[in-house]
């Protein structure tokens, strides 16, 4: 079963503390590429939700939103700093005292002191929140890995129609091999016919003629590793998983055989066919940079 590397996933849980929101997607990409966007409260998760998702895919740019929302209170609690007001309420008795001031020093106006009440965020119980932010995550990859699949089947489908027409066109080219011999021979005997009008013409000369011409022009050993490269590569598509890397190199041999066919070709025909076979090698490879 292949996957593409086109994905995207959500989900999301909400009780009475507190919501949270996973929304990822996922574009092609040579290697596996994550990037996140989380709240501050869950920037110490990081390397754990990088390690969640490594165990459900290999590659791809990934794009993983985070959202949090709080619903306690406030999520902090105040402080009262009792030394700093007794330390306050100290210097202003001694400026009075001073410079015979009438002191007017209230509540009120303690507390507008800097530091007497302090704000401080409450302790977060990370092993509940990471339990719960690693369940919402999970429940976001399902979807993220179905989509991928499905979109993976198309791509296998598509693929395999193209290495059966390929595989059409390479037996194409070892079926017209014996009529370009055949019709090379052919056009050798009227030549020597032409040039030597009524006169004995060497069968053997001719022969030898002919071995030189299909030696030349022998694509055998082409169309036989150009069948196995396209049965093998069948062979991937349906039983591995995370072969794209693997395949891209098949498509890479499959396009050099059809390259020499090409060179060798020394007929319209077969020339027409080893264009089509290269058109088609590059088709599957553009398909193949869709796999992870």
């Amino acid at each position: 079963m292949i996957k593409s590397m086109t994905g995207f996933g959500r989900a999301e849980m909400i009780d009475e503390e507190k919501k949270i929101a996973v929304e990822m997607k996922s574009v092609n990409h040579r290697y596996l590429d994550i990037n996140m966007r989380i709240p501050k409260k869950l920037s110490s998760f990081e390397g754990a939700i990088r390690g969640v998702l490594k165990q459900y895919m290999q590659r791809g740019k990934v794009d993983l939103f985070i959202t949090y929302e709080d619903y306690t209170q406030s999520g902090v609690t105040v402080k009262y700093n009792r030394e700093i007001a007794q330390q306050y309420l100290e210097y202003s008795r001694q400026i009075e005292e001073e410079f015979q001031l009438k002191n007017d020093m209230n509540v009120s106006n303690i507390m507008r002191f800097p530091e007497v009440l302090t704000m401080e965020e409450e302790k977060v119980d990370e092993e509940e929140l990471w339990t719960s932010l690693k369940q919402v995550l999970v429940n976001a990859v399902q979807p993220f890995i179905n989509s991928r699949i499905q979109e993976g089947n198309h791509l296998s489908k598509d693929i395999l129609e193209k290495l059966d027409g390929m595989y059409r066109k390479v037996e194409l080219v070892e079926k017209r091999s014996p009529e370009i011999l055949k019709e090379y021979r052919e056009k050798l005997e009227n030549k020597t016919k032409e040039l030597l009008a009524d006169a004995q013409i060497e069968e053997s000369r001719i022969a030898a003629e002919v071995i030189l011409f299909a030696d030349k022009i022998c694509t055998d050993e082409e169309t036989v590793r150009l069948k196995s490269h396209i049965n093998h590569m069948k062979k991937v598509l349906t039983e591995e998983e995370g072969a794209g890397r693997k395949m891209d190199f098949i498509a890479q041999e499959m396009n050099r055989e059809a390259n020499t066919i090409l060179s060798k070709a020394n007929d319209l025909e077969t020339s027409n066919l080893a264009i089509d076979l290269k058109t088609e090698i590059e088709k599957v490879r553009e398909q193949i940079q869709n796999i992870e």
